[in-house]
């Protein structure tokens, strides 16, 4: 009962803090979420949710790291890989080595083993409280993506190192070569049974749905407690690294989904909107526990009459420089190839270096005694220090972080925040990349009609119009096409496989169309003199072709013509390929699938089959482009109100469609 009334007050201190940060939005909301947990440990002292590190790496870091691995780019995944594993493995290590000399230096009291348990457990960033802090302000987008990328790793370094030296500290025995094995099979394994339960996992899904089990609440259930499966079995099975495994399986789900499976829509719905309310309160508890802890963990310590408290509070001070401090040699030592180092980057890259729920996590999991029946020497004083370095690193980026972040912001002449009309750009693009994967599923002359609607509302919200020179290559790439229809159907004509009159059909529609797109003097001219040389060819031919005495076949003709635009596809995209042209090259390419979808599936209008086909789709293209508001949300790229501008806009496209379908 005790249990259960604590969920229920850190769930009511969870939305009142919420609703403070609405109304003082330059304090973080994790820094007010443990503000709530430590007035809630000094009002109701009887009041506590003691939690094992085991199972509070279960219950909170698995669901997180396992939806970060879902949601993070996986390009950029890819392309920052060398920093992201420097930051995640060499740079804990350095700092666990680096901060415990430090602070075996500064405090002799503390053991040199215990001084590294206290530097490792202080190594892992924790992203969410960045997070809050970018939702205020802005932070370059390669540093976030380097801090979310790097906090997918370094729990599982972190803790590693941390758990060796606590077991040095313990037993008094250490090997460096066991250490290090160790290490490496905690990883390696970790990933291996990520990728294989994650593969395993998503083909039962495929599976079960094969056999007539499409229920969306239990498909929704089941992601929903996969994290949690994977955690299990790596950690207790194969001791090996749950966090890594959960992170990997994150990753695999998506990539093995988008090329194998296809995701209803309200299932997608559903299990986004699951994963909303878990995330939401999972973040939001970490840090009141954190604040919940904290006051026990301090007390014994600033009651002890061996130490002034304020000495201590300068150790605390000392010992968040040095660890932010290492952080930002590295950073400005190991910046990315690409990129040349700068102090106003690097101090930007160090002040997210945020500790938190996972550092409390872990240092609390300190035992009370040692192998020999000793107590664990000085074990409240690292306690505190590790509280201390907590708050030290959430205040100094809560206060630091808005005027260095401005600085980089007019370094670089990047905006403070996406503008709306933007973001309204990039809904409709994210539409039109997610009609373009749905072909298999859906009839292409749906899903092209769908993507022209789009792009037209794209164009009619351009602030400035296509310059002369875009409106040229258009032109150019569009001949380039037409040149290929034409060398197809005088392919077809050197083998006799089409009618002289219908070959001559072809030719006065193809000089149209090029007629059409001349409209310069150069281009004109061009033509003219292709259509003189082309006349002339087709006189000579006449002497050299048998006479067939064909009639001109309709039926042929259409066969004929879907093959040419065909073959001009192909020539498009071997072009768009070989140059640098995507954009363009994609919007004529677009072009020519329209055609060939109507010319495949020719109709006045749509049947009712499509009809349902095209709302159904319109509808999840809806919720993606919703999905995708909320990931710019929460990434700090959007403001709230702009969050509520662009769900009304996407409310407005849904309002409209709706009246559509009606009529």
């Amino acid at each position: 009962m005790e249990v259960l009334t604590t969920v229920i007050i850190l769930l009511i201190c969870l939305l009142v803090s919420n609703i403070i940060s609405h109304y003082i939005p330059f304090i973080p909301t994790a820094l007010t979420q443990i503000a709530f947990g430590i007035i809630l440990a000094l009002l109701f002292g009887e009041l506590s949710l003691p939690i094992e590190t085991h199972l509070f790496l279960l219950l909170f870091v698995a669901p997180l790291l396992y939806n970060d691995g879902r949601h993070f780019p996986r390009e950029e995944l890819w392309r920052m890989r060398a920093s992201i594993l420097g930051n995640a493995v060499l740079l804990v290590l350095v700092t666990t080595l680096v901060g415990g000399y430090f602070i075996h230096w500064m405090i002799p009291t503390i053991p040199l083993a215990a001084a590294f348990a206290l530097a490792a457990i202080l190594s892992p960033t924790d992203p969410v409280a960045v997070n809050g802090i970018a939702k205020r302000i802005h932070i370059p987008e390669k540093v976030l993506h380097l801090v979310r990328g790097e906090s997918l790793i370094n729990d599982a370094s972190g803790l590693v190192a941390f758990n060796y030296a606590i077991a040095a500290v313990v037993t008094g025995y250490f090997s460096v070569w066991e250490a290090t094995t160790d290490f490496f099979y905690m990883f390696v394994a970790g990933a291996v049974l990520g990728l294989v339960l994650g593969v395993l996992i998503t083909w039962v899904r495929f599976t079960l749905r094969k056999q007539g089990i499409n229920d969306v609440t239990f498909h929704s259930l089941l992601q929903l407690i996969t994290p949690f499966v994977i955690f299990i079995i790596t950690e207790e099975w194969f001791h090996a690294s749950g966090v890594i495994a959960v992170v990997v399986g994150g990753i695999v789900h998506t990539l093995v989904r988008e090329q194998t499976e296809t995701m209803v829509a309200e299932e997608q719905v559903l299990t986004e909107n699951l994963w909303t309310i878990v995330l939401y309160v999972l973040n939001g508890v970490v840090f009141l526990l954190l604040g919940l802890n904290i006051p026990s963990s301090m007390v014994e310590t600033l009651e002890s009459p061996n130490m002034e408290n304020w000495l201590i509070i300068g150790f605390v001070i000392a010992i968040g420089i040095v660890i932010l401090g290492i952080r930002f040699v590295w950073s400005y030592l190991f910046s990315p190839s690409d990129e040349k180092p700068t102090f106003a980057n690097s101090l930007v890259v160090s002040l997210t270096g945020v500790r938190g729920a996972v550092t409390m996590a872990g240092v609390l999991s300190i035992p009370l005694v040692v192998a020999s029946g000793e107590a664990f020497p000085e074990r409240s004083l690292i306690l505190f220090l590790a509280a201390g370095v907590i708050l030290f690193t959430l205040i100094i980026a809560t206060v630091c972080l808005p005027l260095v972040s401005k600085g980089e912001a007019a370094t670089e002449g990047e905006p403070r925040q996406t503008d709306v009309q933007a973001a309204k750009q990039r809904l409709l693009q994210v539409a039109i990349q997610k009609l373009s994967k749905e072909t298999g599923e859906y009839s292409e002359a749906v899903v092209y009609d769908l993507i022209r609607t789009y792009k037209r509302m794209s164009r009619r919200m351009q602030p400035e119009p296509e310059s002369p020179e875009q409106q040229q290559k258009v032109r150019e790439i569009r001949l380039l096409a037409l040149k290929a229809e034409r060398k197809y159907i005088h392919e077809l004509l050197a083998q006799q496989k089409i009618d002289e009159e219908l070959f001559v059909l072809f030719e006065n529609a193809l000089d149209y169309r090029e007629e059409a797109l001349s409209t310069d003097a150069q281009t004109g001219a061009i033509h003219l003199i292709g259509k003189m040389a082309r006349g002339w060819m087709r006189l000579m031919g006449k002497f050299r072709k048998e006479k067939t005495g064909r009639d001109v076949n309709i039926s042929a003709g259409k066969d004929i013509q879907l093959q040419a635009l065909q073959a001009a596809l192909h020539r498009l995209e071997e072009y768009g390929r070989a140059h640098d042209q995507k954009r363009i090259v994609d919007a004529v390419i677009l072009e020519y699938r329209r055609m060939i979808a109507h010319l495949e599936h020719p109709t006045a209008g749509y049947h009712a089959e499509q009809e349902e086909q095209k709302e159904e789709l319109r509808l999840k293209v809806m919720d993606f482009q919703r999905s995708e508001i909320r990931k710019m949300f929460e990434s700090g790229e959007i403001t709230r109100e702009q969050a509520k501008e662009l769900r009304r806009f996407v409310n407005s496209i849904e309002s409209v469609a709706l009246f559509e379908h009606a009529e």
